[in-house]
């Protein structure tokens, strides 16, 4: 009979290692999007489309798993998401329409739908104070972006794109199976049977799970549009092949998938308050560099004209994505150390909602970086984009927040919202 102790490390490390798997999945059209935005001649916007249909469903669905998390405990969700998924990801290798990749892509992004199932999964079977650091550690995962990033352009060099979800449908059945028999299952985890659907829902009229939404639809919507959009970004602007791009993009998907579990521990330590309001300055400030497009201007001197070209190379843009990509896994904790701390009864529905907001965010953000490409012409238009939203989530943020607490000693006269018990 194993130990409480050792089946909480079970269950943290075969569930966060299924996330990774399905975050994997869910951003396989970052790398393969490419050959197949060549070969079907897609334009800007058409691009963004595909890649974001996975975050699509991935978002919807993160509600009612949510729910069915509280009532049937996370351990049989989890299983049955990365089994219904394994036949649509072969899928799409057998695709040849634009449009069979995005039905196929729609019923892949069940996967993303892990992310609201496992959080309050893994948070049951920790106490408070470690809840941060569990979840944190499980929202890792969200490394499976660099890993797709990292292993799928081999694979495309190799065989093929279409070989990359044969592979990756082989690795989720996987690790289904695995996870079945390497987790457990905890009947006081679940929410008792008396907590009905219009009671659990009734978290939607709480205004502050509407402000944590806001603030997740920065820090994980625009990380998952950011690593949908960086490999393509890197081979259009800096010349890169796919294989390099890929790898310099991962330096963006990896900080911020690992370190979410430093800014699970920054929450227990210093306050979600406090963490996330750092957060969104660092990425302020970064994503007002990334915007400046590469400029060209001549000026009159009395040596006859002089043409300037200002632009940010290679190295500085990817020590700027990394600093973006830190700053954000250290958000996403920071914003679920939130739910944690406010809905202690109600994790698996607060996180289903908050999750589908920024779900949504990754799935809108991609679809108008190619319009805005389109549009204008300049690549960097989808930082721009970026910029403004990080500037309104700043102002928000101040006026509901900020101006009653002191940030930087962490004391704060903010009351916590009602629990829905």
């Amino acid at each position: 009979m194993a130990s409480q102790k050792s089946k909480q490390i079970s269950v943290l490390i075969m569930s966060t290692v299924a996330f990774t798997v399905c975050f994997m999945v869910w951003m396989i059209f970052a790398v393969i999007g490419i050959p197949i935005k060549e070969q079907l001649g897609l334009n800007e916007t058409q691009f963004g489309i595909l890649a974001a249909m996975p975050v699509l469903t991935g978002s919807l669905v993160r509600l009612p798993l949510g729910m069915m998390t509280d009532k049937f405990g996370g351990r049989p969700v989890f299983f049955t998401i990365m089994l219904i998924t394994v036949i649509p990801i072969y899928l799409i290798g057998q695709a040849t329409e634009y449009w069979q990749l995005l039905v196929a892509g729609l019923f892949v992004g069940i996967a993303g739908g892990a992310f609201s199932v496992g959080i309050a999964y893994c948070a049951r079977w920790f106490d408070k104070k470690n809840q941060g650091f569990a979840m944190g550690v499980f929202g890792a995962g969200n490394a499976g972006a660099a890993l797709t990033k990292l292993i799928a352009p081999s694979i495309v060099v190799a065989w093929g794109w279409t070989m990359v979800p044969t592979i990756f449908s082989v690795l989720m059945l996987v690790t289904a199976l695995a996870f079945f028999f390497f987790t457990y299952s905890d009947p006081s985890h679940r929410v008792e049977s008396h907590v009905t659907v219009g009671h659990q829902l009734k978290a939607l009229k709480d205004p502050n799970v509407w402000k944590i939404c806001q603030y997740y639809s920065i820090v994980f919507g625009g990380y998952v549009a950011l690593a949908l959009w960086m490999t393509k970004y890197y081979v259009q602007e800096y010349g890169f092949d796919l294989k390099s791009a890929a790898f310099l993009a991962a330096c963006f998907s990896l900080p911020g998938g690992v370190l979410r579990a430093l800014g699970g521990w920054f929450s227990d330590k210093y306050g979600a308050h406090k963490v996330t309001w750092s957060v969104l300055w660092v990425c302020w400030v970064c994503l007002f560099i990334l915007s400046y497009p590469q400029t060209e201007f001549t000026v009159k001197t009395v040596t006859g004209p002089q043409t300037y070209h200002i632009y940010l190379n290679e190295y500085v843009f990817t020590a700027l994505m990394f600093t973006v990509g830190v700053a954000m896994a250290v958000g996403k904790a920071s914003v679920f150390k939130y739910i944690s701390d406010d809905y202690p009864s109600n994790i698996g529905v607060i996180s289903g909602i908050v999750g589908l907001a920024g779900g949504l965010g990754g799935f809108l953000l991609p679809i108008m970086f190619g319009a805005l490409v389109d549009l204008t012409g300049i690549r960097s238009s989808c930082f721009m984009l970026m910029y403004g939203v990080v500037w309104v989530s700043l102002i928000w943020m101040y006026w509901t927040e900020v101006r009653n607490a002191d940030v930087m000693r962490g004391k704060h006269e903010l009351v916590a919202a009602d629990n829905l018990e």
